[in-house]
């Protein structure tokens, strides 16, 4: 019951949405409309360019409102500028049968889904209201039955039910109908498509080389900064350690603790940097049980919430392991937050990963707070990466990763 109301819902904010791009497509209309006509008497030949883009503007908006409720779709070049170029181009006529279609079905078909809540608002609750009415406007809202009494007026009210029937049947249907020219007619070719998605592994790669060069860069550094210097400490102790046996014995004792004292931090710091590159928990575990121990290291309280998922492949789960790690080291050192929740999901091919904190807000992927580092290593992956960070907060980053059936 809840998803069917979910999607209902979510139908009628699809036909809302088209709502307004079914008029301003049928402005563009009108304008292709004029600008054709008037080309009889030499004026239209100047406002034809200016109509076609127009309708490219338009058609973009469309896009991108389709590509808010499922996959993306790509916009094409810009119109050409001259007019018998433009004429030529099968966008543009691909464009001119949407305008067509939404200015006329999708514009029907969203005025009628914004119209379906309001017969089950105003019939549903006819009864409390009737009465104020004169009695020749104390209708249902198609003027089917006249409301009399109170039994009218419950009648009028079971007609709302019904309304709402007829909604949550038909309004999933209606918005996938009104999209269903903007999906055919707007997408680019399959030439295209290629060509974005060479454009898209491309640039993934580059960003998973980025990304490989900058883990082997903080490897390195971890490594100097870190653990080479501790085993230089414990080399000088230990060649003092050695020329104090000839003066001190006891002296040689205090220097030694101190060299195993270095041993031991350095032994330590070795450990984090290999739990970094790939923590042992992801092999002789769970990612979920990985992130648990993350969450109890987090200086911040931290709640874990994972459905019992199947293994992934070795390198998605620790990129989803880097992810949670950085992001939690982020919400400690910058958020102020006093909470924060992982919740771990997989969705078919899916791995869904998100992290919310109730911190200040106002991250910023290009302020060096690490973000950029996610982003990239996800999009090595071919993932999706968004944040919402309002001022004030909360902070949410949701990461999806493709992680095979």
């Amino acid at each position: 019951m809840s998803a069917r109301a979910r999607a209902t819902v979510d139908a009628l904010e699809h036909l809302v949405g088209g709502l307004g791009t079914g008029v301003l497509a049928l402005v563009a209309l009108i304008c292709l409309v004029v600008a054709v006509a008037t080309c009889l008497v030499g004026i239209g030949l100047y406002l034809l360019p200016i109509a076609l883009r127009v309708q490219r503007v338009v058609a973009d908006r469309e896009r991108a409102r389709l590509s808010r409720w499922g996959p993306e779709i790509v916009g094409p070049e810009p119109v050409p500028t001259r007019l018998a170029a433009a004429v030529r181009d099968p966008v543009v006529w691909r464009e001119l049968g949407w305008v067509v279609s939404h200015a006329t079905l999708g514009l029907f078909l969203g005025l009628s889904g914004a119209t379906l809540p309001l017969y089950v608002v105003t019939n549903g609750t006819n009864p409390l209201w009737w009465y104020l009415l004169p009695p020749s406007e104390a209708t249902d809202t198609l003027s089917l039955v006249q409301v009399d009494s109170g039994w009218d007026a419950l009648v009028v009210s079971l007609m709302g039910l019904g309304w709402l029937v007829v909604m949550v049947a038909l309004t999933p249907g209606m918005a996938w109908l009104q999209a269903l020219p903007g999906r055919r007619l707007l997408s680019p070719g399959s030439g295209a498509d290629l060509t974005v998605r060479v454009a898209q592994l491309t640039a993934t790669r580059a960003a998973a080389l980025d990304a490989h060069a900058a883990e082997l860069r903080r490897i390195e550094r971890s490594l100097h900064d870190g653990t080479q210097n501790r085993m230089v400490a414990v080399t000088i102790l230990l060649g003092a350690a050695r020329r104090a046996l000839e003066r001190d014995p006891a002296d040689a004792g205090v220097i030694i603790d101190r060299a195993q004292d270095a041993a031991e931090q350095a032994l330590a710091e070795l450990r984090a940097v290999v739990r970094s590159i790939l923590p042992p928990v992801l092999t002789d575990r769970s990612l979920a049980d990985a992130l648990a121990a993350l969450a109890a290291d987090s200086p911040v309280t931290c709640q874990v919430d994972a459905d019992a998922l199947d293994r992934c492949a070795a390198s998605v789960e620790a990129t989803a392991y880097f992810v949670v790690a950085e992001a939690l080291t982020n919400v400690a050192r910058h958020s102020g937050a006093r909470h924060a929740t992982i919740r771990l999901r997989r969705r078919g091919d899916q791995l869904s990963v998100e992290i919310v904190d109730d911190g200040r807000g106002g991250a910023d992927e290009h302020r060096g707070s690490g973000l950029l580092g996610i982003r990239r290593r996800v999009e090595a992956h071919d993932g999706t990466y968004a944040l919402a960070s309002p001022i004030g907060g909360p902070t949410t980053l949701i990461v999806s990763l493709p992680c095979g059936l």
